[in-house]
């Protein structure tokens, strides 16, 4: 089982500020194979890593357009993709989730979409945000700070088989309901810190783990939150509508339930909708492995829109 422990520490940018570095870059863009004055949809715009690579392809009368949940990031990215060019492509940045995609794009519009399905480093990076556990704060873990539950209230209100299904199926952790049983026992547990304790005790470590016995309770806990997996699908229901033919896919998730989804999907709807551009998935190099440790779990999947 290959987890997105999303605990890894923020990269540097080229000014010297903590940033997140976009994972696959050259890749992405390679098989996106962005066309100019094309219509390009990047449904995870995040801090506008890859983005900003799609623009600077893209030119004027090109049309950029950005999804994300979170609108702290969606800010940072619109003061990175504002720039004073008459070369530059119109840039329409949306706050809500890719999920929308079907409704809020027009049929055959796209050259192209792109999701990066990871955490950004800015919401990692935020102790308050409740994303990781190296760090505490409060367990908030919604990537939309407006709207939904947090998982403090997933924690202290699910009765005890719910949430040990949750952690199950979304962090396919086999100690499930050792854990459930733990945190139910220790309630009300309203902390990042107050939870690595409870999962600690209650899950030690095997010894032939690396990961710490909290990552997949926590990944668990955000994809719950967030309906990561409902949204994706939604994502890549809406894909063959909004794209035009000939119009490219890339997808790179970072865990094995976000890869399986995607996967599928193109396979599904090879025949009638998408030729695979990537038989296997594209995966970093140790070169981007070693700049930039985030890389190591991301998966990278393409087709081309029949």
């Amino acid at each position: 089982m290959e987890t997105d422990s999303g605990q890894d520490i923020p990269e540097r940018d080229g000014r010297g500020q903590a940033g997140h570095v976009p994972v696959l870059l050259q890749e992405a863009i390679d098989f996106l194979a962005v066309q100019r004055g094309g219509t390009y949809l990047d449904a995870t715009v995040g801090l506008g890593g890859h983005s900003l690579e799609i623009a600077r392809r893209l030119g004027a009368p090109g049309h950029l357009i950005g999804f994300d949940k979170d609108p702290s990031a969606l800010e940072r990215a619109r003061e990175i993709l504002q720039v004073a060019d008459s070369d530059w492509p119109t840039v329409t940045l949306i706050h809500g989730s890719f999920a929308e995609a079907g409704e809020r794009i027009a049929p055959g519009s796209l050259n192209g979409l792109m999701a990066d399905l990871g955490v950004s480093s800015l919401q990692l990076g935020d102790a308050a945000r409740g994303f990781s556990f190296q760090a505490d704060g409060p367990l908030d873990m919604r990537m939309n700070t407006m709207s939904g539950d947090t998982a403090e209230q997933v924690v202290n209100h699910l009765d005890e088989r719910e949430l040990a299904d949750v952690i199950y199926e979304f962090g396919e952790e086999r100690r499930s309901r050792r854990i459930a049983r733990a945190i139910v026992r220790s309630r009300p547990i309203s902390t990042t810190k107050q939870l690595v304790a409870v999962i600690s005790a209650a899950a030690r470590p095997m010894n032939y783990e690396r990961i710490h016995p909290a990552t997949r309770t926590f990944q668990a806990l955000r994809i719950f939150v967030n309906r990561e997996l409902d949204d994706l699908k939604a994502l890549l229901q809406a894909t063959p509508r909004v794209l035009k033919p000939g119009g490219r896919l890339v997808i790179i998730s970072f865990h094995s339930l976000e890869d399986r989804i995607v996967k599928d999907a193109l396979r599904g709807g090879r025949d009638q909708y998408f030729r695979v551009l990537t038989k296997k998935p594209v995966t970093a190099s140790e070169e981007e492995i070693e700049r930039n440790p985030r890389s190591r779990s991301a998966k990278l999947r393409a087709a081309e829109r029949i």
